[in-house]
């Protein structure tokens, strides 16, 4: 089973694109998406020096950018990704590249909203000096203890004992000096402490501009990360993705679901390192790819071969899904094939060691069929109920 990830703000590097203009198509394409970002992303992939592509309004639209072009080489026909990709997740500005890639919004419409998320974080960032620290090793509960006696926000929980502690640059440098008992500090190149309340002005910024985004629910599983949970309607993907601009990255639970989801291969789209390394980690046995340069895609290719299954979730213009968020055991409601379900209706609900959440219908419709049964065991993405999405008062 193959996961598709996507790295967040950091993993950038002065040159990281230049082996990769040199395919047409993906040259071709960058051309177009720095027209609609406002930005030469092949002078900053290429020819701009690392603390110019510090800039968050810089950083943000390249990575969105290199990782959906770089798929795009991976599947030139993007249709054939839904066989062979049985999941998606991005980290932080990541979950946009993962959003399109699943197309809950198309290319354009993700980079003008990564190149308005990246100012309003900048803008926000400038506000106040902040930044960002890895946190390696130590114990978590002492990590986690030390943050809050410092003020700081665990703005990253990435699992394998890794925390990114956050705030003012004051904050930071008493973490520095009075650091958790085993573990070692590393500064991270981010301009602000992203993903904590000192980002609440860009959140009000992107929530206006969602509103006018249209959207379309995911093609295969997307993992959330705000509590590493499928979600399957593209309007709630939209606006979790909003909020995590000011709140926590929980890519340990997004890992978590990927070792529920039984994952056997996780590859990384550029600049890719981060996150297959995080994996290797955290899930027992799995495989991974970084995925780096061009001259990697047959490679690439085949680790997709290798691992590849399709989703269980498909898209059809004549039926709507609803698919069980986390891994557990189903306990359904009373509900006929046949009945008519109102948007947010509950349909049953899926409880696990860790949670116990109700499943609600993202579409008003007529139930056509139940996938599953009361009591089953079901996994995350697992669809639950075939609706007709017909509109229901």
């Amino acid at each position: 089973m193959l996961v598709i990830v996507a790295p967040g703000q950091g993993s950038q590097s002065p040159g990281f694109l230049e082996p990769w203009l040199e395919l047409p198509t993906f040259a071709n394409r960058l051309e177009w998406l720095s027209a609609v970002a406002g930005l030469n992303l092949a002078h900053y992939g290429t020819e701009a020096d690392a603390e110019t592509i510090r800039d968050t309004a810089v950083a943000q639209p390249l990575l969105v950018a290199s990782g959906l072009l770089a798929a795009l080489e991976l599947f030139p026909h993007p249709a054939d990704a839904y066989a062979s990709v049985a999941a998606v997740a991005g980290h932080s500005v990541g979950e946009i590249t993962a959003a399109a890639g699943a197309r809950v919004i198309t290319a354009e419409q993700a980079m003008v909203f990564v190149r308005e998320r990246g100012r309003g974080m900048a803008e926000a960032s400038a506000t106040v000096p902040t930044g960002m620290t890895a946190v390696l090793g130590g114990d978590p509960d002492d990590v986690l203890a030390v943050l809050e006696k410092h003020g700081l926000t665990p703005a990253n929980i990435n699992g394998a004992g890794q925390v990114v502690a956050a705030g003012t640059y004051e904050q930071l440098d008493a973490l520095n000096d009075n650091p958790p008992e085993g573990a070692r500090l590393r500064p991270l190149s981010v301009a602000g402490a992203f993903h904590t309340q000192h980002m609440a002005s860009a959140v009000e910024r992107l929530r206006r501009y969602a509103g006018a985004i249209s959207t379309h629910d995911p093609r295969t599983r997307l993992l959330s990360n705000k509590d590493g949970h499928v979600v399957h309607d593209g309007r709630e993907v939209l606006s979790r993705i909003v909020d995590q601009v000011a709140s926590p990255v929980r890519w340990d639970l997004c890992q978590s679901t990927m070792a529920d989801l039984g994952v056997t291969g996780v590859l990384e789209v550029p600049p890719a390192g981060t996150l297959a390394g995080l994996a290797r980690r955290a899930i027992p046995g799995v495989q991974t790819f970084a995925l780096k340069t061009p001259d990697q895609l047959d490679d690439a290719r085949r680790f997709v071969q290798e691992h590849g299954e399709p989703s269980p979730i498909t898209d059809s213009p004549s039926w709507r899904l609803v698919v069980a968020p986390i891994k557990g055991s189903f306990s359904a409601e009373r509900i006929d094939t046949g009945a008519r379900l109102a948007k947010g209706d509950v349909v049953g609900r899926v409880s696990s060691l860790r949670d116990s959440l109700e499943v609600r219908a993202t579409h008003g419709g007529t139930v056509l069929e139940w996938l599953v049964e009361d009591g089953d065991p079901v996994a995350p993405g697992q669809p639950l109920i075939r609706l007709h999405p017909e509109a229901v008062e």
